[in-house]
């Protein structure tokens, strides 16, 4: 059967191609729309370009690798990162539709949910459910291959992810349609206290932040995500049934964390010898906690702007 619609595909001229192939991803495992993998170079982007990130470097790599690597996955690939501002969640999240669709947010197939844009009223959540669970479903139809990121999940309201359990989970076709090729990413502030307080004890401690391992976090990013009611997960079913197959934590970034981040985007600019300007920003920046200024309290968000400024 797969076979025929397929040999129809080749033939049939738009705009009948499109039912054709919206049917034939519906159900086939072997739907890749324009999917082009490159693993190699999300991995050395990541190592090249995320600092001070050896927990997200090496977990959403291999995590991606392992998935791909399975052409008949029995679930989808699920990750949640988690961390203070300014970390490197988002980029990683652009680097991934970057390196697997070659073109990251502007491809058709790589979605982007911010909730004070999509999802703005509280009082709305049974329409922003209904439209959540049509969208993803429409979207996996289209593409089995699909990627949805949900940025900013501490402000997402309550119960909308929810909808999302049955495309989580292991069965093989829900609503039919073919689900378990796709990757999900959440990514919060949440969860960013137990981060801190982990690289705060290695560095009094004196020992390296990249002895920090990715199991000493999970579970309690875990617990404080369920409890904690800005999450975007609180007392969720996707925590409860288990199905984030990672949570990925970006540590807090150090000073010269922030100045390789200088550094790289005065490069972009041409102006890769002015290290008078890698100095002012970083020392323009708001470390914590008094006394020690360990860690920046924006990351390298604010790394552009003070760039402009010192200039």
């Amino acid at each position: 059967m797969s076979a025929f619609l397929l040999l129809l595909l080749m033939f049939v001229p738009q705009p009948g191609s499109s039912v054709l192939q919206r049917l034939y991803c519906s159900i086939s495992d072997s739907c890749e729309c324009d999917f082009r993998p490159n693993i190699r170079g999300l991995e050395w982007d990541l190592y090249k370009n995320v600092y001070g990130q050896h927990l997200a470097q090496d977990v959403v790599s291999e995590e991606v690798a392992r998935f791909l690597r399975d052409q008949n996955p029995d679930r989808p690939l699920v990750l949640s990162f988690h961390g203070s501002s300014g970390t490197g969640k988002t980029l990683v999240s652009s680097m991934l539709g970057t390196h697997l669709y070659g073109s990251a947010m502007s491809s058709p197939h790589v979605h982007q949910f911010i909730p004070t844009l999509h999802f703005p009223a509280a009082g709305d959540l049974d329409q922003y459910r209904e439209d959540l669970k049509s969208w993803v479903q429409g979207n996996l139809t289209e593409c089995a291959r699909s990627v949805f990121i949900f940025d900013e999940m501490e402000k997402m309201p309550l119960g909308l992810v929810d909808v999302l359990e049955p495309f989580l989970g292991p069965s093989h076709v829900v609503f039919r349609t073919n689900y378990r090729k796709a990757i999900y990413v959440f990514i919060s502030t949440a969860g960013e206290d137990v981060i801190n307080r982990a690289a705060l004890d290695q560095r009094q401690a004196g020992r390296d932040r990249e002895e920090i391992r990715l199991e000493d976090l999970q579970d309690a990013i875990a617990q404080a995500l369920y409890q904690n009611r800005t999450s975007g997960l609180f007392n969720s079913s996707i925590l409860q049934q288990k199905l984030i197959t990672r949570f990925v934590p970006f540590l807090p970034l150090s000073r010269r964390h922030v100045e390789r981040c200088v550094q790289a985007q005065l490069c972009q600019l041409g102006s890769c010898d002015r290290s008078d300007v890698v100095g002012s920003v970083g020392g323009d920046m708001t470390y914590v906690p008094l006394p020690g200024q360990y860690f920046s309290t924006t990351g390298c968000k604010m790394v552009p702007a003070k760039i402009h400024f010192f200039l």
